[in-house]
């Protein structure tokens, strides 16, 4: 079970199975009994990332709009249905954080989606070569960020991108302050080793 995810529960994933292979098959009403059974503790798991009840049931449909839409990827071998179901809010719940950021004018979750701000334009032209490099830098961190663990990953990007602290991440993860700090701390260390030696290739 991925950090941060509540745990799932036995009750009957046989039936659940049962109702995913009906939604391959394009069964809306299998959809529809699924959310009635599913939603509600998925919701309760959203709103712990999204503290404002209207994002959090936005981003629950759209998880279960995804799950409609990838039904027929689903392996039964690799997860249970609610394991999979959580999978996919977790990851919508923090696309929203990360667009919410950028809406709100934050320094930007993805570097990839970083317009040029008027200064940085400036800089480019009375520097084109400081400019240069400081793009190939972007580039190395997006491509170190990426190569690491999920859980820490996230917690760097809601301690850098969004601004929180640590306890407001440990609270939106539901996981304990110390193990949030332990995974900053040793996401920052891989990132500083993963740029030492892109630095080191590039000279």
């Amino acid at each position: 079970m991925p950090d941060g995810l509540p745990r799932t529960s036995p009750i009957d994933p046989r039936a659940d199975l049962e109702l995913v292979k009906a939604m391959q098959v394009r069964d809306e009403s299998a959809l529809a009994t699924l959310y009635d059974r599913h939603s509600a503790p998925i919701l309760g798991f959203l709103l712990r990332l999204i503290p404002q009840r209207s994002d959090a049931e936005s981003v629950l449909l759209d998880a279960f709009l995804q799950a409609w839409r990838t039904a027929e990827r689903f392996d039964p071998a690799r997860s249970e249905v609610l394991s999979w179901l959580l999978m996919m809010a977790r990851s919508r719940a923090l696309d929203s954080l990360r667009a919410s950021a950028r809406a709100q004018t934050l320094a930007p979750v993805s570097l990839d989606d970083a317009a040029l701000s008027d200064a940085d334009q400036m800089r480019s032209k009375a520097d084109p070569e400081q400019h240069t490099h400081q793009r190939e830098q972007d580039r190395a961190i997006r491509s170190a960020l990426r190569a690491l663990p999920v859980a820490q990953r996230d917690a760097i990007e809601l301690a850098f991108y969004l601004g929180l602290t640590h306890p407001e991440i440990a609270e939106r993860l539901g996981e304990p302050l110390g193990t949030i700090k332990s995974r900053i701390r040793g996401g920052l260390l891989k990132l500083r080793e993963s740029l030492r030696f892109h630095n080191e290739v590039s000279v």
